[in-house]
């Protein structure tokens, strides 16, 4: 598999609603969390989900792992890092790292997406212009 380093920083603080009683986000929170990032740095490389569903594909979650460290807590703030690490071919894997403000990791994940075709649900080849994009970013990011 061809090897890519392309990352995004998405900085936030956890909002009250999405905390337990101990003012620890609730762990399914972190899902969502991973979305943001993977939605916002494929928005800073230039492609939008929704432009991606205009031209016919979608990207369903098929696999999701997490490993908690630690938990964030209410209104802490928070940086995600979200890294593409290989070329994608049906499927893309993005790779997310969550710490707090003094460095410390909190959660690490990998969530893994394959490309489905929006008329017919199949799965398909990552398209091709997205690669291409996803190539040059990479070669300016490096």
């Amino acid at each position: 598999m061809e090897k890519i380093n392309l990352k995004g920083i998405f900085e936030f603080r956890p909002r009250y609603s999405e905390t337990d009683q101990m003012g620890v986000v609730y762990y399914g929170n972190y899902a969502t969390y991973f979305e943001v990032g993977r939605v916002e740095l494929l928005r800073d490389l230039g492609m939008s989900y929704a432009e991606m569903e205009k031209s016919g594909t979608m990207l369903p979650v098929v696999h999701l792992d997490m490993d908690f460290k630690a938990g964030a807590k209410y209104d802490e703030e928070l940086v995600l890092e979200t890294s593409i690490l290989e070329v994608p071919s049906r499927k893309i894997s993005f790779y997310h790292t969550l710490k707090n403000k003094k460095g410390k990791t909190l959660v690490t994940g990998k969530v893994v997406l394959v490309f489905v075709d929006t008329k017919t649900f199949k799965t398909k080849q990552c398209p091709a212009d997205f690669k291409t994009l996803l190539l040059k970013a990479s070669s300016t990011q490096s």
